[in-house]
């Protein structure tokens, strides 16, 4: 690095310098966050996240649990929805989702836990009854709908484990997190292809949504539960409801409501024209297979 002093700063030497002071100031900031995420306490929590989640994947320590999602026409079930937790703790109560999931898409083994739910309920899938119309939701994170080899393991699978690809629903979730739209595109694009129904999560949580019902391909659209958990007592969320659901219909897509807590609430889905709902109501996720 060239110094100077007042005496000899000519314009000359001052430009020779300039450039290397951005670098190392960058290089500093590095240091400083790395040095931070050591030793400050969230990050040493994360850093033991990482352990667990290492531990966990290589020990089989996920499980899944199954929602129901329901008709509103005739209360039949269309399919359940895996949902992944994490069963380590030394008393056996399991881990929510909400708890490891940031640590798994910041230390990048989010797309590890999205291959095991793949494959596990395809595995799942084969055991089925040879007419059974069982079919199974799988959440797909925004890291790993960028990975252009995730289409190729989602069709492998199936065909080992024997399984048709119209039982399997693919449920893009944090979409906001989408960052290569031509990537996300080919891949919907190629699960419907293949055979998959492709659902949008918590549509109409932003206007970021909208821009990726223009993009993307998707069978469902899953509106967000904060409209819907009020409904009956909100005008504003059955007036956002009904144009969603307008839209959603326009543009040919088929519309889940979720966190449906009440009879109440069915009521007011099936008046605005909501095809399918989810929620506490219609059933708690539980462990048995929906075989």
């Amino acid at each position: 690095m060239l110094s100077c002093t007042l005496a000899d700063a000519t314009p000359r030497v001052l430009l020779a310098s300039a450039p290397t002071v951005p670098a190392r100031w960058g290089e500093l900031a590095r240091l400083r966050s790395a040095r931070h995420e050591r030793s400050s306490p969230a990050g040493m929590q994360r850093r033991a996240w990482l352990g667990r989640l290492r531990r966990a994947l290589r020990e089989g320590r996920f499980v899944l649990h199954y929602q129901p999602i329901v008709s509103l026409r005739d209360r039949s079930v269309s399919h359940h929805e895996a949902l992944v937790r994490l069963a380590d703790r030394p008393d056996g109560t399991l881990v929510a989702p909400g708890e490891f999931l940031p640590a798994a898409e910041r230390y990048g083994l989010v797309c590890d836990i999205d291959r095991l739910v793949i494959e596990r309920v395809a595995a799942l899938l084969a055991r089925a009854p040879r007419r059974s119309a069982t079919r199974i939701a799988v959440n797909v994170s925004a890291l790993s709908v960028s990975d252009e080899r995730l289409l190729a393991f989602v069709e492998q699978r199936l065909a080992h484990h024997r399984v048709a690809p119209s039982r399997l629903v693919i449920e893009l979730t944090e979409t906001a997190s989408v960052c290569d739209m031509a990537q996300a595109k080919a891949f919907c694009a190629g699960a419907q292809e293949l055979g998959c129904a492709v659902a949008l999560d918590d549509f109409g949580a932003g206007f970021g949504a909208f821009q990726y019902l223009k993009h993307l391909p998707f069978s469902y659209l899953k509106i967000d539960g904060d409209f819907i958990s009020g409904l009956p007592r909100s005008a504003h969320d059955r007036l956002v409801v009904r144009a969603l659901v307008g839209l959603a219909h326009g543009m040919g897509f088929r519309t889940i409501a979720e966190f449906v807590r009440d009879e109440a609430t069915m009521r007011e889905l099936r008046e605005l024209g909501v095809d399918y709902a989810q929620g506490f109501h219609v059933g708690r996720p539980c462990a048995r297979a929906p075989l």
